[in-house]
């Protein structure tokens, strides 16, 4: 039998009464648009170092955000307490702080049976799943990284889930409601070579169920490649440093495309004009090969939803088509003052946060060229794999990443291993630079998380194989 999807009043212990009482209070006449979003989560966390589990925590809690929107002003207040008394205080503090006079409207909701999608059907939530389990799957990661190399001196595993019911009431009586699963299993082996350390990190997940970790000995697949990137990573040699050609490998690489150029797709960046991207739609902003896609509704994907935390149904977006950009992501605020579709990206951490148009999963279509090829058309440059942290300023795109796996490359061929290099130039720019790209396209396995304004939101990254022909690399040697 599977897992309920759409969440009801009674999961809040709310009567629809209640919330048509609430929002009439803050949807008064200068109010354009008013929501409640409601929140119930149970997140669990349990951590093992050294063949010993250190933490296991569980968290419940729950609450519910107001909004009011007057033009470009938003007023938004939230409480943890679902009272009527409290609904109505922070209801009052949306409208007052969007410079509304006071007032009520009736507001008559009607519910949905939910969403219009169901992307993440699962037979067990992740929430069921007991800490004896978790722990047995800690431990068998311990063991496969282990098995891999006798200098792997030191695993850490954890493994995180969270099961999140939502419901979203608004001034245009929609009432909708979804039921959210989540859960990751990361790893970090660290090696020993004499005095020599180093660290291999992976890990994986998404909207899945416990069972998917086991599917095809997943988590000792994970456990080994962590293992084989700390071992890896004592033989690398430094980088050279200049402009050189670099290939990136599908898959988790496309968190460059993300930080350097899905923030700048952004619609409330473009609406205030400090993105890079502001006023281009419709005009070249990368090489032909490239089609730059957000989409939220593949299913059971970290970044994926049934609907975003506004009620919209998740979409795919094709944001640049062929070099042309086609279009922003946009959240209701920002669809409605800029004119634009609205896409179905209003996201935000949770019920005391406000909406802000996000990524879902972005990713860079497949094209035509063999991966071999791309990488045989580079005589002297290098072969990014897998990246670490970074920095981008969306003003202007430019970014800074760290390379956690990379290789020289050299007449064609790819060969030693290189530590501390770094990648150094402009989103925009680059999307100009790209020459080649592979049909392999890949998504990562799940690990992907967004930061904005202090907020944090699961996303989903992907690309294929592809070469940039000038990179400027930053790293401890001279290049060629």
């Amino acid at each position: 039998m599977e897992e309920q999807t759409t969440p009801s009043l009674e999961h809040f212990s709310l009567q629809k009464e209640q919330i048509q009482q609430a929002l009439g209070r803050v949807k008064t006449r200068d109010i354009d648009y008013a929501d409640i979003y409601f929140e119930s989560n149970v997140s669990e966390s349990v951590s093992m170092e050294e063949g010993i589990v250190k933490r296991a925590s569980k968290h419940i809690e729950q609450g519910a955000g107001v909004r009011a929107t007057a033009g470009e002003k938003t007023g938004f207040a939230y409480s943890d307490d679902l009272s009527q008394k409290d609904l109505e205080i922070a209801a009052d503090t949306a409208r007052y702080i969007a410079n509304s006079p006071k007032g009520e409207t009736p507001i008559a909701v009607t519910h949905r049976d939910g969403p219009t999608q169901d992307l993440y059907p699962l037979e067990q939530p992740v929430s069921e799943i007991a800490t004896t389990e978790r722990v047995e799957l800690l431990n068998l990661i311990d063991a496969e990284a282990r098995r891999y190399d006798p200098r792997i001196a030191k695993v850490m595993a954890s493994f995180t889930t969270e099961q999140k019911v939502v419901m979203v009431a608004n001034s245009e009586g929609q009432l909708v409601g979804d039921i959210q699963p989540l859960s990751r299993l990361q790893v970090t082996c660290i090696a020993e070579d004499g005095s020599n350390h180093q660290v291999g990190s992976y890990g994986g997940g998404g909207r899945v169920g416990f069972s998917y970790y086991h599917e095809g000995e997943r988590a000792q697949k994970f456990a080994r490649e962590a293992a084989r990137q700390a071992i890896l990573n004592l033989q690398a040699v430094d980088v050279p440093a200049g402009v050189m050609p670099v290939v990136l490998g599908s898959g988790w690489p496309g968190i460059l495309l993300h930080e350097a150029i899905g923030h700048g797709l952004e619609a409330d960046f473009n609406r205030r004009k400090t993105s890079a991207f502001s006023d281009l739609i419709g005009q070249r902003v990368a090489s032909e090969g490239c089609t730059i896609v957000d989409d939220g509704t593949l299913p059971f994907r970290r970044g994926s939803l049934n609907m975003d935390d506004e009620g919209t149904a998740t979409s795919r977006t094709v944001l640049i088509e062929k070099g042309i950009l086609r279009g922003y992501i946009t959240d209701r605020l920002n669809a409605k003052l800029l004119g634009i579709p609205l896409t179905g990206n209003g996201r935000r951490e949770d019920f005391r946060s406000i909406v802000l148009p996000r990524m879902t999963n972005t990713f860079m279509l497949a094209g035509e060229a063999e991966p071999e090829d791309i990488i045989r058309s580079v005589k002297n440059g290098l072969y990014a794999v897998s990246f670490g942290g970074g920095q981008v300023d969306i003003t202007n795109g430019k970014f800074v990443f760290s390379a956690s796996e990379a290789y020289l490359i050299e007449d064609g061929k790819v060969t030693k291993p290189v530590k501390g290099a770094t990648l150094i130039g402009s989103g925009p720019d680059i999307l100009k630079h790209v020459s080649m790209v592979g049909h392999d396209l890949q998504l990562d396995e799940g690990v992907g998380t967004c930061g904005k304004e202090g907020q944090s939101v699961p996303v989903g990254v992907g690309l294929p194989t592809l070469r940039i022909d000038e990179i400027t690399v930053g790293g401890t040697s001279v290049g060629p």
